[in-house]
């Protein structure tokens, strides 16, 4: 009997200490997701180079001298002279060739490259880069590129038909460059980091300042604008500056945003985020359409007829559309983004159409929300 009881005792107790328990929102996101720290960043690298061993595919070199110069060039580095004579050859394509050199890349290791056609090449499958240098914005080599040219589309035709899939001319080549140099940058001698927001936004910034210093109990973090927090590296803090990071990008933070409307009107996608608002507003949607068929007709004289003739005789067919079964829906003040897409579909508004409204509805003052507009 007491065995139950205390059975029974343990496990409310759990099951309120489970209810009790604080939960985070879903919302909240690692400050690793929120911010970049300045300093720790990809570098652009670029070359030029050629692909060879295409079947075929490469350039015309009548169209692209560039590419026979280089071949040229190339060969004599090899030592073959081929100044003054004419080639042939389509099995050679001019590429340019682009990588990111991650932070803190050691020399030795290997990154991947992308490789474009540059010329008039029709596809790159089967073809190899030979060693081309990756060159910095500081005009220096930090990798050597060479491999073979991997492409996710083809190409392929015959006399009267061809087909194209992806993109043939355009490839990559997995750890096809090796580093060569290292780029001078070191962390662990920071006594100050700075956190960069990849959305900038005050609340947030501040946010994360406060959810730092609270973390660590001391005020070593400071917001100073948007997009930026300072934190100060405390004085023998446990493995110095990476040992901070580490600590602080398991923090976790509510970030806030601004309410935005995105719009790409060349596809017609639309994104609204949660917190678009508007007043409120009566919106109405139809358009006049009128179509226009014409269809004539040939006019036959009787028979045996001695003076008739065959005549055209024009048919036109007119049809207008008013929007006469349109509505007109009115949004109360403080309206959800569930409400306002509900209601815009039972007006049977497609995606056009309401880029148009919503755009009107931020004319009139009623949309409490940022508009983009991209593509």
């Amino acid at each position: 009997m007491h065995r139950t009881l205390a059975t029974r005792f343990l496990s409310l107790f759990l099951a309120a200490a489970i209810l009790g328990a604080p939960t985070e929102a879903l919302a909240f996101s690692r400050v690793k997701d929120l911010v970049a720290v300045e300093g720790v960043r990809d570098n652009m690298l670029v070359g030029y180079g050629l692909v060879v061993g295409l079947n075929g595919t490469g350039d015309s070199l009548k169209n692209a001298p560039f590419t026979q110069q280089s071949i040229q060039t190339m060969l004599e580095r090899l030592g073959t002279n081929t100044h003054g004579q004419t080639m042939q050859t389509k099995d050679v394509a001019a590429v340019m060739v682009t990588a990111n050199l991650p932070p803190f890349a050691a020399q030795g290791t290997r990154i991947d490259v992308s490789v474009s056609a540059l010329g008039d090449a029709k596809n790159l499958q089967g073809g190899t880069l030979i060693v081309t240098p990756l060159y910095g914005a500081d005009s220096q080599v930090y990798a050597i590129g060479q491999g073979p040219v991997s492409i996710g589309g083809f190409s392929a035709q015959g006399d009267a038909a061809s087909v194209t899939r992806g993109v043939p001319t355009a490839g990559r080549i997995a750890n096809g460059a090796i580093v060569e140099r290292e780029v001078g940058f070191s962390l662990g001698r920071e006594s100050e980091l700075r956190l960069s927001l990849r959305n900038p936004d005050l609340t947030t910034a501040t946010r994360i300042a406060t959810a730092v210093n609270s973390y660590l109990g001391s005020g070593v973090a400071t917001a100073t604008d948007p997009a930026t927090v300072h934190v100060q590296v405390p004085m023998a803090y446990p493995n110095g500056v990476v040992g901070l990071l580490t600590d602080i990008e398991q923090v976790k933070v509510d970030p806030d945003e601004v309410a935005k409307v995105v719009i790409d009107e060349q596809s017609g996608v639309i994104v609204m985020g949660s917190d678009v608002r508007i007043s409120t507003v009566a919106i109405a949607q139809g358009n006049l359409t009128i179509r226009v068929n014409e269809a004539a007709q040939v006019s036959q004289p009787a028979p045996f007829s001695q003076n008739g003739s065959t005549t055209v005789v024009p048919r036109t067919q007119l049809q207008v559309d008013d929007g006469k079964g349109n509505k007109m829906a009115v949004f109360r003040d403080g309206v959800s983004l569930q409400s306002l897409v509900d209601g815009l579909n039972a007006l049977g508004v497609g995606p056009r159409d309401i880029i148009s409204i919503l755009q009107a509805i931020k004319a009139a003052g009623a949309l409490q929300a940022e508009i983009q507009v991209i593509g």
